[in-house]
């Protein structure tokens, strides 16, 4: 147990439980979704999961750099094993696993806390060690396990003649949070204090203090051409008034008429280096041709980090909470289209006009759910986070249901969400109102929407 490894490591034939298949089926896992946000805010104690739920052992807080899901499992966090069932938190894992394991996804593992008292017994490791068979770790791309024990890689070492060389290069040792700044978002992990402290204490220990790698150094001054980590109205101001970003507008072009039936396109990642490449070119104002890359899941990895690395999410941060009240009682299904109508009239206009030009997109790769699998439902899970974080914190898994509900009714009422608009704000800043950037090659459509025709604008 001591390596959250070993959950993933299983024999070349595995057989699955009977018991598994009544519990985490996918239409449970519909059916819970809405409980769970209200059971870990104390509200309906008698669901199944709550007693598991309630103390934050897993949260999935938004993507990675490179677009994929972060689950991330906190040790410290879990209680003496008399205070826990087991059994539930095996159920609860799988059960959180099974609404993301169809997409890549990555796994941090925080080792600190974990104690002869809280940790569960070999026989739920045995467990463990046959439920989680591949369709877990097909999609699992890194798994990162911070503050490693000596004991951790002992074990490790001792099983790695059973796996294959392919898993086992999915596996990092972090010995400092720090290091974890080049691959992950920071401010979208989810910490346990006690784990930060642990951290401190640790490169405290180190000769002449803290560790070399957190030391961050001053942030560069913007380039004029920059596309990623820099606001909307930069991105604007720097392309002569251009309201969509020439990263936006060229990734959905070209995937509007590559992607629109690429199964799976937004669930896969792309290769790591490949992605910087393409970031660096943006941001120096080159031209990408994404032909010359042969993978059409690269313009979709492009287009989520662009939103996920924007100082502000589109959706902006006032938004944030008004859509979290989205499930709370008193809020009736039939309404909602109506209340995130409402919601999305507090926008500024011109995030309110980027917002649009995506959604409408999307709309039209929903369309094609028969083809591509990416139902609204599926999109609303990849898109939610990118679109709505808080301006302290990350997005916890308890957040996600009310976000991605919300994300979900834009993409399939597209047209009634988005049918007229009534500004209750002064937009941040006025554009001269150009749509389509000027370095793609084609006219300027009077609409900002994907394929709108100039009659309904």
């Amino acid at each position: 147990w001591c390596n959250m490894a070993t959950l993933y490591l299983s024999p070349q034939s595995c057989r699955r439980r009977k018991m598994r298949n009544r519990v985490v089926m996918g239409t449970v896992r519909i059916a819970l979704q809405p409980h769970v946000e209200s059971v870990t805010g104390n509200q309906d104690t008698s669901h199944p999961y709550y007693d598991v739920a309630r103390h934050g052992i897993l949260q999935v807080t938004g993507d990675d750099n490179y677009g994929r899901k972060l689950v991330i499992f906190s040790s410290c966090l879990m209680p003496p094993s008399h205070q826990l069932n087991h059994h539930h938190l095996l159920q609860y894992l799988m059960y959180t696993l099974d609404q993301y394991v169809e997409s890549d996804y990555t796994v941090v593992y925080f080792h600190h806390g974990l104690r002869s008292c809280n940790k569960p017994s070999l026989h739920w490791l045995r467990n463990a060690y046959r439920e989680f068979d591949r369709k877990y770790k097909k999609n699992l791309k890194a798994l990162y396990v911070v503050h490693p024990t000596n004991f951790i890689r002992i074990i490790w070492n001792i099983f790695q003649p059973l796996i294959s060389h392919k898993f086992g290069k999915k596996l990092t040792y972090v010995n400092y949070l720090s290091e974890l700044r080049d691959h992950l978002s920071w401010d979208q992990l989810i910490i346990p204090p006690d784990v930060l402290r642990h951290d401190e204490r640790l490169q405290a220990a180190q000769k002449g203090g803290l560790h070399p790698s957190s030391k961050t150094p001053p942030p560069r001054p913007p380039l004029p051409t920059q596309q990623f980590g820099v606001s909307l109205q930069y991105i604007a101001e720097k392309n002569q008034g251009v309201m969509i970003p020439p990263v936006m507008s060229q990734t959905v072009a070209y995937l509007k008429d590559n992607g629109l039936q690429t199964e799976g396109i937004f669930r896969r990642s792309a290769r790591v280096q490949l992605i910087k490449d393409v970031q660096k070119l943006y941001n120096q104002g080159k031209p990408v041709m994404f032909e010359q890359y042969g993978d059409i899941h690269v313009p979709a990895v492009i287009l989520k980090t662009f939103l996920r690395e924007l100082p502000e999410p589109l959706l902006t941060f006032p938004l944030y909470h008004q859509i979290q009240d989205l499930v709370v009682p008193g809020v009736e299904s039939s309404l909602r289209v109506t209340t995130c109508k409402h919601i999305l009239e507090r926008l500024p206009e011109h995030n309110y006009m980027v917002l649009k030009y995506l959604l409408c997109f999307l709309n039209m790769v929903s369309q094609q759910s028969i083809i591509n699998k990416m139902s609204p439902s599926n999109l609303a899970c990849v898109f939610g986070v990118n679109l709505s974080w808080p301006s302290q914190g990350s997005v916890s898994l308890t957040s996600l249901t009310p976000l991605n509900i919300f994300t979900e009714i834009l993409i399939e009422h597209y047209h009634t969400v988005f049918s007229s608009r009534c500004p209750q704000a002064e937009p941040r800043y006025q554009p001269r109102y150009h749509l389509i950037p000027a370095l793609v090659p084609a006219p300027i459509p009077p609409d900002t929407s994907p394929g709108t025709s100039p009659d309904t604008t």
